[in-house]
């Protein structure tokens, strides 16, 4: 098979679909790997680094979508990389379709078949193409949110490890999962006084298993949730619905009665957001203030840490391409049930009950396309 891998073109995304080793297995497995030109670069990898894992380097976009047929990516394809798709094309990258309808029409038009990441499924359950971003993103959240927290960043000046004498910054983590146990890794670690709510009594006592009594945990309801945010100098918004938009737990009347100078850092914001307040933001102009509160919402996080993200999800995208490529893409579709969950859009349909139910669209399960 024919893959292509363009350069990311999202503000301040330095991530890459493939690695130079990712292009070795692929070549070694007998297909084509056309990479765009200064693709790598962000991760320190050269053109010639890909030439010499075989890889063809190409001048520009058009050329990767002109010759190949499978194309990897990290980010949802722009305006401009959609305009490229043909029916022929199988997409495989985070989509995040269920807050973008705009990007959803275009894909439905193209015909192509578009394969998302953050809703490919494991066998025993959890979402193994999300988990390393989410791992990422997790650690990013709490970095981010110190800084923000800085009075020169319009916070409230607030050291999230305190210092003798004086008491911690408190997080709050809205969500147990990969993103909200890896936040609490990073807010421990610096000795931050960290509280998780979550709806989950199993994730809740492994949490207090994990860490010890270092980290509060609590059940979230509204009035919980009410109760901590307001007395959060961080708040991480950590939750996941796959494929659906993200639930939105934190009111603009709550935000209206935060601690003045309290951050916000909104992981779910691809999503949609899990704060009534958020919107987009970039690496480039990644905070702003509603009501005296910061909303840190830059939607491709581990853009920002390029080479450690690339890597990490290299590691777990791999496999799943030469599957593809091996197999072309219905095959393994039809092998992997894991793998069909992550199918989106696929000739002019709608395959994922939640993005269908979130774009309010008709849904069309995936195993119809696999004939």
């Amino acid at each position: 098979m024919k893959v292509g891998v363009p350069r990311e073109t999202k503000n301040h995304e330095y991530r890459v679909g493939l690695t130079p080793a990712s292009v070795r297995e692929l070549v070694a497995h007998g297909h084509e790997v056309f990479v765009e030109s200064g693709a790598g670069h962000g991760i320190g990898a050269s053109d010639n680094d890909y030439e010499r894992a075989g890889a063809k380097v190409t001048l520009s976009a058009d050329e990767v979508f002109g010759e190949a047929t499978l194309i990897i990516k990290v980010k949802e394809p722009l305006a401009e990389e959609r305009a490229r798709l043909k029916p022929h094309h199988v997409l495989f990258t985070y989509l995040h379709l269920a807050p973008d309808p705009g990007q959803a029409e275009e894909l439905l038009a193209s015909g192509a078949t578009a394969i998302a990441y953050e809703t490919v499924t494991a066998p025993g359950g959890g979402l193994p193409l999300l988990a390393p971003m989410s791992e990422v993103a997790g650690r990013m959240s709490i970095q981010a949110g110190a800084a923000a927290l800085e009075k020169s960043h319009g916070g409230r000046g607030v050291l999230l490890g305190g210092v003798p004498g004086v008491e911690p910054g408190r997080v709050i983590i809205l969500g147990g999962g990969t993103v909200g146990n890896n936040a609490a890794h990073t807010a421990v670690g610096i000795g931050a006084d960290v509280t998780i709510l979550d709806k989950s009594l199993p994730v809740l006592r492994h949490l207090d298993e994990v860490y010890g009594g270092r980290v509060k945990t609590l059940y979230a309801t509204r009035d919980a949730i009410e109760r901590q945010v307001l007395q959060a100098d961080l708040v991480i918004g950590a939750v996941l619905i796959p494929g659906a938009t993200a639930p939105k737990l934190v009111t603009r009347t709550m935000l209206a009665a935060m601690k003045p100078g309290a951050v916000i850092v909104d992981v779910a914001i691809d999503q949609g957001g899990c704060f009534e307040t958020s919107r987009p933001t970039t690496h480039a102009d990644p905070t702003y203030l509603v009501d005296g509160i910061v909303h840190y919402c830059v939607s491709n996080m581990p853009g920002a840490v390029a080479r450690t993200a690339t890597y990490a999800l290299n590691a777990a995208t791999l496999p799943f391409v030469l599957a593809i490529a091996d197999k072309g893409w219905k095959e393994a579709l039809k092998d992997d049930a894991g793998l069909r969950a992550g199918l989106n859009i696929c000739a002019g349909n709608v395959t994922h009950p939640q993005v269908a139910e979130a774009l309010g669209k008709k849904y069309l399960p995936a195993i119809t396309q696999l004939a």
